[in-house]
């Protein structure tokens, strides 16, 4: 009987090997296209600022644009829509709304492979979770690199209302100078202003697209120097020298609190290896264990506090300034 036994559970070692491997692949494939196509526009962009030349404007062909459309119509696909635009990934909802699938899709059948077929859900709203939480992540890299562009777009906004230029040609100007994602949002702004949208409503919708704290003061600063004229260059340049500061800061507690930050990522990468390292030491204890409800209650209510640990740690780490 124990060589019977021993038979029958060989196969599974290969199984989720290739799942696990299959995955990995897919994760290195994303990620080489990714780095693949952000060093093809650097490059672009190189030799755009040394031969001076325009670029050239190709719009991109959207793949699965039937499933694109259909996802646009729903209220989640808007959402998404807006919530890509403000990531500055440059993928459509349909193609994002694919990718989730196959990744939800493949992470169930690889937890159902290596743990056990109740974890397989689990892993699907994980996989959902993490998606969410990498658009989250994505913008807040998108406004944190703007954020350290500010001083310099403040720069040359008190450059060119000294030389005499219109605050909207000098918005216009620093959408030219200004690298993504200060370039690109700019010249979102001088597009609208240029088709008639005021200068407020222009610039509260780019507060709105990329929220902070420094955005909304140089906003401010603009909206009512246009209102009520007065010393628009004495204030962008006290105020380029306390986003300077800011930005400094901004840097020191961050870097302070980057053990806290991975800190909160060890927490459910411990929980996780537990489970693994358990499946490992007792094959099939994890089936015993979910095929009962009060495993199952028992799985749900660890997995609940494994979440609020790292919820908890990620609120200590938060620290405006």
């Amino acid at each position: 009987m124990r060589v019977l036994s021993l038979g029958g559970s060989a196969p599974q070692a290969p199984l989720w090997v290739g799942l696990a491997g299959a995955l990995a692949a897919c994760v290195l494939a994303v990620w080489g296209v990714h780095a693949w196509a952000a060093g093809r526009a650097a490059r672009q962009a190189v030799i755009e600022r040394l031969t001076g030349e325009e670029p050239i404007t190709v719009s991109r062909r959207v793949r699965f644009a039937a499933l694109d459309t259909a996802v646009r119509r729903t209220r989640l696909g808007r959402w998404l829509e807006r919530r890509l635009a403000a990531t500055g990934l440059g993928i459509s909802p349909g193609e994002f709304g694919l990718c989730l699938a196959v990744a939800v899709a493949g992470l169930w059948l690889l937890a159902a492979a290596v743990l056990a077929p109740f974890f397989g859900p689990i892993a699907g709203a994980v996989a959902v979770w993490s998606a969410y939480a990498f658009l989250a992540w994505r913008r807040q890299k998108r406004i944190e690199r703007f954020i350290g562009q500010l001083p310099e777009l403040s720069r040359l906004l008190a450059n060119g209302s000294q030389a005499g230029l219109a605050l909207r040609t000098a918005i216009g100007m620093a959408a030219d100078e200004l690298d993504s994602p200060a370039g690109e949002e700019l010249t979102r702004v001088a597009d609208a202003l240029a088709v008639g949208h005021p200068l407020e409503d222009a610039l509260g919708d780019l507060k709105e697209r990329l929220p902070s704290r420094e955005l909304a003061v140089l906003v401010t600063t603009l909206v009512l120097s246009s209102r009520a004229g007065g010393t628009l260059v004495e204030s962008l340049r006290n105020l380029t020298t306390t986003l300077e500061e800011r930005k400094e800061t901004r840097r020191e507690v961050r870097t302070t609190l980057s053990q806290v930050t991975i800190t909160s990522y060890a927490v459910p990468a411990i929980g996780l290896g537990t489970l693994l390292l358990m499946n490992r030491m007792a094959p099939g204890s994890l089936d015993a264990m979910t095929g009962t409800w009060l495993g199952q209650l028992a799985v749900i209510v660890a997995i609940a506090l494994y979440g609020v640990g790292f919820l908890l740690i990620r609120r200590m780490a938060k620290i405006d300034v």
